[in-house]
């Protein structure tokens, strides 16, 4: 009983990080948001560390809660694997209420440019999208 248990545990530990890799797919839509994010690193802008990923269907949205702090500006960029078109970003505050942004869109990429003036949590909305299902990833840069 106890060598079942130790290879279990040893076997599992194996398996847990290759579960936890990206697919070809999250890696690709990780480098779409990151070349685009790298135009406001001209600007002086910081990508943080971290990033969000998903699955996106057409007429749906993703939602991500973020915690942003007043006087600091952000640029949130997305990008997507080629199949979701019309990608979009919004941002809304704590009580859900739509907020005045800056943004870009290009087919399978978006931006937005936002600096909040009440620290807290916010949330950015990825879609909706059209076209067949996707995968997404959310980066965001400070200054």
């Amino acid at each position: 009983m106890k060598r079942f248990l130790l290879c279990s545990l040893l076997l599992g530990s194996v398996l847990l990080p290759l579960r936890a890799e990206e697919t070809d797919r999250e890696v690709e839509a990780r480098k779409v948001a990151l070349d685009l994010a790298g135009a406001f690193s001209n600007d002086g802008f910081k990508i943080r560390d971290g990033h969000w990923t998903g699955a996106i269907k057409s007429g749906e949205q993703a939602l991500v809660a973020v915690n942003l702090y007043a006087g600091n500006q952000y640029w949130f960029s997305v990008g997507a694997t080629a199949k979701p078109k019309n990608l979009a970003l919004h941002l809304y505050d704590e009580a859900g209420k739509p907020l005045v942004t800056e943004t870009y869109e290009d087919e399978e990429k978006a931006a937005a440019g936002f600096s909040p003036t009440i620290s807290g949590q916010y949330f950015v909305a990825i879609g909706p999208v059209q076209g067949e299902p996707g995968t997404f990833c959310l980066v965001y840069s400070y200054k």
